[in-house]
This record gives C-alpha cells, structure tokens and sequence, in this order.
C-alpha cells in the first residue's frame, strides 16, 4: 500500500500546488528511473550545485565520490549529525508549445529530498552502498566487473541521505493557452521526449570472445521501483 507523505513547511509546493506529489511510491518511481542527481550544499556560506550519481535502497538515497572532493568533506562534517543537503532529480518528459510564448511549459517530473548526508564508515555497508550505485545505473554489471580493492575503497567516499523530507512535482497533458489565445493561427501542442540508449560500441582493447551483454545491448531506463 503507498504511503502518502505529509509535507512540512519546507517541502509544501505553494506555486502550482495542484502539480505537488507527496506520495512515496510516486517519488521512488521517479528516483528509480532517473540515474543523475544535483546535490546542493553550502560551503562557508557560497552555495554549490553539484551533479552526481546516485542509487536507492528503500528509504536510504546514497551518492558516493573521491574522499578528497570538496563536496564530499563538506558533508561528512559534522560527523556526528550530518551535513544539510537538498537533492533533486528531474526527468523531462517533453516540450509543451503554447499558442502564446508566455504559456510555453515543459513536462516533468521532479523530486527535492532535503535532509542530512552521513558518512557510510562500516565497510559492508560501504560495498553494499557502491553495489546499489553500480546496479542502480546498470543492472547487472556488478557481478559482472572487478570488484573494489581496498585502496579504491579508500579513496571513495559514500554517503547516505534519508529519504524522508521530500516532495515531488509532476506536470503532464497538452499546453494551457488563454482563452482568446485558442484563436491565434499557430501550431500549439507538445513534442515528447525520452531518454533512448544507442547501439554499444566495443572497446578497441577488448579481449577477443567478448560479446556485448544483454543490460547493454537492451539499456533502458523504464524500470520497477523496489
């Protein structure tokens, strides 16, 4: 059963309200399809917007990086309480072309996740963290890959967001023009977009008797929320 989130005075849309999604499922659903972050931090008071990977597990967002990377450090501290972050993830759905410039939109569906990113110290946790990473982008090339040594482990950072303070926005449907625009001799509608994978290309040192994997060849990013 889907569990519909109360959203606090943070989270709560209040421009296009009607286009708010506080629905847990729904927001996993968008989470789980989308594979690119923007994690937004401050840093002695300069704000910083950064794009990253990122993977799920239940209620637990995790995003990982080099230890020595300034956003990294800045949300390991404090250590004890966590660092504030705001994620967000956006998957564009196509171009609504309006009669009137004015009313030109896009469809969307987006989520904002604020809360505190701890680190992940417990190496099972860590590896468990960087699997869901891996398998979150591409299903099934963990096993099929080198695994992290201990000198890579290391150097990667993994951090933890709870999923817990988050809201999402959802635009769908045709362009809304005003009235008296409807008579305005153009083309109005809307044109979709999706994410479509391209044909694998081998790498030039392959080993010979190396084919192309099947969650390569048929990468898609439709996927079912776990």
């Amino acid at each position: 059963m889907s569990e519909t989130q109360m959203p606090t005075a943070r989270t709560r849309l209040v421009r296009e309200a009607d286009r708010a999604v506080y629905d847990r499922e729904a927001v996993y659903r968008i989470l789980d399809e989308g594979f690119l972050c923007h994690a937004g931090f401050v840093v002695d008071g300069q704000p910083f917007v950064i794009p990253t990977s990122y993977g799920r597990r239940d209620a637990s967002l995790y995003i990982h990086g080099s230890a020595a990377s300034r956003m990294l450090r800045q949300m390991q501290m404090p250590m004890n309480d966590g660092a504030p972050v705001c994620i967000t993830v956006t998957l564009l759905d196509g171009l609504v072309l309006a009669r009137s410039v004015f009313n030109h939109s896009m469809n969307y569906r987006s989520v904002v996740i604020l809360g505190k990113a701890t680190l992940v110290d417990d190496r099972e946790e860590k590896l468990a963290a960087l699997r869901i990473l891996s398998e979150h982008i591409l299903p099934g090339r963990w096993d099929d890959s080198r695994q992290p040594n201990e000198r890579e482990l290391k150097a990667t950072s993994v951090l933890r967001v709870p999923i817990e303070e988050f809201s999402a926005k959802v635009r769908v449907g045709p362009p809304i023009d005003d009235e008296e625009d409807y008579a305005f001799p153009t083309w109005a509608g809307v044109v979709p977009l999706e994410m479509v994978a391209g044909k694998p290309i081998d790498d030039a040192r392959l080993l010979p008797g190396q084919s192309v994997r099947e969650y390569a060849r048929d990468y898609t990013r439709k996927r079912q929320s776990k």
